[in-house]
């Protein structure tokens, strides 16, 4: 039994824009991308100008591989996440350890506040400074989980996604957020690690605890112990008092109580001054980054993006031919719009035969497609009024090069379902038949199928 694929799902309105400035970035470096078709899927699409640049971006990304690409640096993010977030496990379990020591001596709680608190304020207050004096905030933890997803996603597509995101997100000075969020994320899961860690600790063996200090006296213990337990108190948790505070600077032996009063303290002190505060900033990122990218737009007045607003939105636009022609003219297709629309279609390109055959009521001829001026109107009616039924007819004596492959995909795209007619030869001519399976390679390639003889019962009612 074979298995049915996953559905894929559509990109969400912070990767199409993101897609956007990837194509942008990759236009400026690169020189323009061929996207006559993409345009013409643009203009069908309609809306403003944002809305088209975005199809168009969308078109492009999907087709050069960078939508691919995307979601391989997107599953390369999460893996490098998943990697920091146990790091950060592990990182606050070793905090709790160096903090206690092996218990075979009292611990000494000075140095207990430097290994628990120490390099967490240290580096939380790099962060603010980064924060107030760059653009994006995110510091070395940042460009850390930025470089795992690079290494993870291993897609040359992907060169232009990582700067593509952050020139998105500082011009609309989101970084700092997304970035931040994910800092006080890991510091969080780091500091909660810790806590849990002290509290397995403390219900597993027996601490002493003690003020050591050569240069600090005891009143001074006291009131740094008195000082940094005021907001742990409110919260209820029960505080040493001041001779409890000099017994442990003598390191004199406390009984149960004393022991429990310290190790109350050390995990009250933990909670207010290390894990509140990254909380309430990894809450307060959290919805300064919802609140962004829900105001999230494209700015079409970019330069990148001004060159394209006369093809992606004109200053005249054809709404089609309102009736159909009496006859088909010899230098556009004969159809009209209202007859592409669901309509069974035949077209042939580049022929040099009698055309067209005897048709079934309801088939409508598009004539045949010699200049790229037909091609043009030809597509870009049926990307307003895509056909229900195509057959292309080709002349298999010809090579399938590319530009005609090229326009076989494009014909194809505009239309429900689509066949290939290979045309038989004249009378007394003979295929080549290294050219025709060089026809059959490329039309598999393209996935469509073909027809050797005319297929236009299929194409009057969907049949053989």
């Amino acid at each position: 039994m074979t298995a049915v694929p996953a559905a894929v799902p559509p990109p969400t309105a912070l990767q199409r824009l993101w897609l956007s400035e990837a194509i942008r970035l990759r236009e400026e470096q690169a020189g323009p991308l061929e996207d006559s078709e993409a345009n013409r899927r643009a203009q069908a699409a309609g809306g403003e100008l944002a809305e088209r640049l975005q199809t168009r971006a969308l078109w492009l990304a999907e087709r050069d591989g960078q939508l691919a690409a995307l979601r391989h640096w997107l599953h390369g993010a999460r893996l490098a996440l998943l990697g920091l977030l146990l790091l950060a496990v592990l990182s606050g379990a070793g905090l709790a350890f160096s903090a206690l020591g092996d218990g075979s001596r009292p611990v000494n709680l000075l140095w207990a506040l430097g290994s628990l608190l120490g390099l967490n304020l240290l580096l939380l207050l790099g962060w603010a400074l980064g924060w107030l004096l760059s653009s994006d905030g995110g510091g070395p933890l940042a460009g850390l989980w930025l470089w795992l997803s690079g290494k993870f996603a291993r897609d040359a597509q992907a060169a232009q996604l990582p700067a593509a995101l952050l020139v998105l997100l500082q011009r609309h000075r989101l970084g700092r957020w997304g970035l931040g969020l994910l800092v006080h994320g890991l510091w969080l899961v780091a500091l909660l690690s810790a806590t849990l860690t002290l509290l397995l600790l403390f219900a597993s063996r027996r601490y002493g605890f003690a003020w050591e200090s050569t240069l600090l006296g005891g009143e001074t213990f006291v009131s740094l112990t008195h000082g940094l337990g005021a907001l742990p108190a409110l919260l209820g948790v029960p505080q040493p008092d001041s001779e409890l505070i000099r017994a442990s600077s003598d390191q004199v032996l406390a009984g149960e109580a004393a022991r429990q009063r310290w190790a109350a303290w050390l995990v009250g002190v933990l909670l207010v001054y290390g894990l509140l505060p990254r909380l309430l900033l990894a809450l307060l990122c959290l919805w300064r980054w919802r609140r962004g990218c829900a105001a999230l737009r494209l700015d079409p007045s970019l330069p990148g993006y001004a060159l394209l607003r006369e093809r992606l939105q004109p200053g005249s636009e054809r709404l089609g031919i309102s009736d159909p022609a009496s006859a088909p003219l010899a230098s556009a297709p004969g159809i009209s719009s209202a007859g592409a629309q669901g309509a069974a279609l035949l077209v042939a390109i580049e022929l040099e035969r009698p055309w067209p055959p005897s048709l079934p009521r309801g088939v409508v001829d598009a004539g045949v497609l010699d200049s790229r001026e037909q091609r043009r109107q030809l597509l870009d009616q049926l990307s307003r009024f895509p056909a229900a039924r195509l057959v292309i007819a080709c002349d298999p004596r010809r090579s399938p090069d590319r530009g005609t492959l090229a326009l076989i995909g494009e014909l194809a795209r505009c239309a429900s379902l689509t066949r290939l007619w290979l045309l038989p030869p004249p009378p007394g001519e003979a295929l080549d038949s290294e050219r025709l399976g060089d026809w059959h390679a490329a039309l598999q390639a393209l996935g469509l199928s073909y027809a050797d003889s005319a297929p236009l019962a299929w194409l009057e009612t969907g049949h053989e």
